[in-house]
């Protein structure tokens, strides 16, 4: 990971969803659990701050919104329940959602902001920045003999 840039993690195959999108009929084993979704994010790191960015349309920060942190994975989750009334076409997610993110080190319990704005949770997270990764040499000492007492 460079020192401004955050590395994207993606495995060697990209995600059959992905490749077949949501249409494609669904088997069991590839099935999240049932009501979980994902939550689009994105996430930048500039001057020392991590910023996520999540998508979360139509919900209500104070009462759908939970943000933690545990140790250095900042997880946002959130829950869109659907309304009573009767719909005659709908392809509004409901349910939970849930995403975790892990960062480069220890997330501080103080400075961590959350604001949501137009269907946008941002979170920013100061973090400590890390010297530069790179070859440095570490001297080697010898351990210091013990002196000898002075008679008194």
């Amino acid at each position: 990971m460079s020192g401004t840039q955050m590395e994207r993690r993606r495995g060697l195959f990209p995600d059959l969803a992905d490749w077949f999108g949501a249409d494609f009929p669904r088997f069991p084993m590839w099935r999240p659990a049932p009501g979980i979704h994902p939550i689009p994010i994105e996430v930048t790191s500039n001057d020392g701050t991590y910023t996520l960015r999540a998508e979360l349309p139509g919900l209500d920060p104070e009462k759908d919104v939970e943000i933690t942190v545990d140790g250095d994975t900042l997880i946002v989750s959130a829950e869109h329940t659907e309304s009573i009334e009767d719909k005659d076409h709908s392809e509004f997610r409901y349910g939970s959602f849930s995403r975790s993110v892990r960062l480069p080190g220890q997330i501080p319990t103080e400075g961590v902001e959350a604001s949501y704005a137009d269907g946008i949770l941002t979170v920013r997270v100061p973090m400590k920045t890390e010297p530069p990764a790179g070859r440095r040499s570490i001297p080697v000492k010898r351990p210091q003999a013990p002196q000898a007492e002075e008679p008194s």
